[in-house]
């Protein structure tokens, strides 16, 4: 087989290729073994009819258009693994020669993924929350462990959040009292939304005594009229903790004092803080790449990213014995709303694809191919596969340029998390050091080191920043 390649417009290249007379006679005798097995002839076994008899019945084209239509596909997809033509829409197959006998020539016209820039990538700006615990996220974690030895004291004062309450209640609907929501001598603890946000609202204030009426919506929203509530506060007891001393952290934890318990809290809530907002720092840091995209993008990366999406979405719902009709009716939404739906993100998940591509591509990051193998090899694992199984797919179906593509686009957004301007809600700079995961002191002298006015360009090694 020989092929060349030509840009054509469009967004196009125009992929052309030749088949020799020999590649022919092999794609016909496959064809010929195929349709043979298929056919039934009078006086022959399955499988056994010769050549010349199957033509006489079937027509002298229809093995060679047999041929064609099986052969074509693959040669095709060879010549985009060799040329390394990142498509990313089906081919216009012309045959331009050959088409009864003989060598066979034809073109594929096909849409590839468009090259484009993200201007402004090395300036971005983000805002982020402030990692650090503070003292009273820190404090409401230690109270959680007083609470856990905590009393109850009957006080005189309204109820506020946390206190106990002793109530009658009466809930009604059109005058009729609902079964549940009537009840008496029950203890609610307020500001806990067990029930609808309207009894919070108005037991915050209320003292013994006090008979609160109100309206509330159903919890069911599907339920159109409205709750009545009649509430006599009864009794108000408010959680009394206990002191916090080595005495209560001995009892209550693996720690001998107070000290020492406070500061396992604080490296346990900056732990969990920094996971979270390294998080949202790689979704804001998406979300303003994506945004320099300005280009307009193919509308078949959008079709087939939406697409993606609600196949996800079905299997989902199949996984939870569920049906895509059935969710269609429960949201009362149609296929082309639903469409439209998944279609907004689909269209924000292409622009991140091709600005991360065009990040890769101005910072020049490469992937060795030692990385690209542990990468196939780490793929293999989670899908329980054997590893060389994985790689001899990757080279007869030419993903090892779709993995690569993939290996760049993460470290090209490691790239941007390590170098934007993260801030927090007051404007305040976020010092580099506390988004990095705790334990991890390399990152740490990695991210310090990636701080001057000048980044530069990346070294290209290829190192997994994960």
């Amino acid at each position: 087989m020989d092929s060349t390649l030509a840009t054509a417009d469009d967004g196009k290249v125009r992929i052309s290729i030749r088949l020799d007379r020999d590649e022919m006679d092999a794609a016909e005798e496959a064809a010929y073994r195929k349709i043979v097995r298929q056919v039934r002839l009078p006086g022959f076994r399955p499988g056994r009819a010769p050549r010349k008899v199957l033509e006489a019945r079937l027509g002298t084209g229809y093995i060679r258009a047999e041929a064609m239509q099986d052969a074509l596909p693959e040669y095709y997809q060879q010549a985009v693994v060799r040329h390394d033509v990142d498509v990313i829409a089906p081919p216009e197959i012309d045959i331009t020669a050959g088409r009864d006998e003989g060598p066979v020539t034809f073109e594929a016209l096909v849409e590839v993924r468009p090259e484009v820039t993200a201007d402004g990538y090395d300036e971005l700006t983000v805002e982020i929350p402030n990692p650090q615990p503070t003292d009273e996220e820190i404090n409401s974690r230690i109270d959680a462990l007083r609470a856990q030895f905590s009393e109850l004291e009957t006080v005189s004062r309204p109820a506020t959040d946390s206190d106990h309450v002793t109530i009658d209640v009466v809930g009604s609907q059109n005058g009729v009292e609902v079964e549940g929501l009537t009840v008496s001598d029950y203890t609610y603890e307020v500001g806990s939304g067990a029930v609808v946000p309207e009894i919070d609202e108005n037991l915050r204030g209320a003292k013994p005594g006090d008979i609160l009426e109100f309206n509330a919506r159903h919890p069911d929203e599907s339920v159109e009229d409205l709750l009545r509530f009649r509430i006599l506060v009864k009794e108000v007891q408010a959680r009394i903790l206990p002191d916090l001393d080595d005495d209560l952290v001995q009892s209550a934890s693996e720690f001998e004092t107070v000290a020492e318990f406070r500061d396992d809290v604080t490296d346990r809530l900056a732990e969990l803080k920094t996971a979270q907002v390294r998080m949202l720092l790689r979704e804001r840091v998406s979300e303003a790449v994506a945004g320099l995209v300005v280009a307009d993008v193919p509308e078949a990366l959008i079709v087939a990213e939406t697409d993606r999406r609600l196949g996800d979405l079905q299997q989902v719902l199949q996984n939870q014995n569920g049906t895509l009709e059935g969710y269609l009716e429960a949201t009362g939404q149609t296929t082309e709303e639903l469409r439209d739906q998944l279609r907004e993100a689909a269209e924000q998940s292409v622009r991140l694809d091709l600005g991360l591509r065009a990040v890769a591509e101005a910072e020049e990051l490469a992937v060795d191919d030692a990385d690209l193998r542990a990468e196939a090899d780490r793929t293999a694992e989670r899908m329980e596969l054997d590893p060389a199984e994985v790689r001899d797919r990757l080279d007869r179906g030419g993903g090892w340029s779709s993995l690569r593509a993939e290996r760049r686009k993460a470290m090209a957004l490691d790239w941007l998390m390590d170098h934007a301007t993260v801030n927090d809600p007051d404007g305040v700079p976020i010092d580099p050091g506390l988004l990095v995961p705790r334990g991890d002191t390399a990152a740490a002298e990695d991210v310090g080191a990636n701080t001057d006015d000048d980044p530069g360009k990346g070294d290209g090694s290829g190192e997994d920043l994960d």
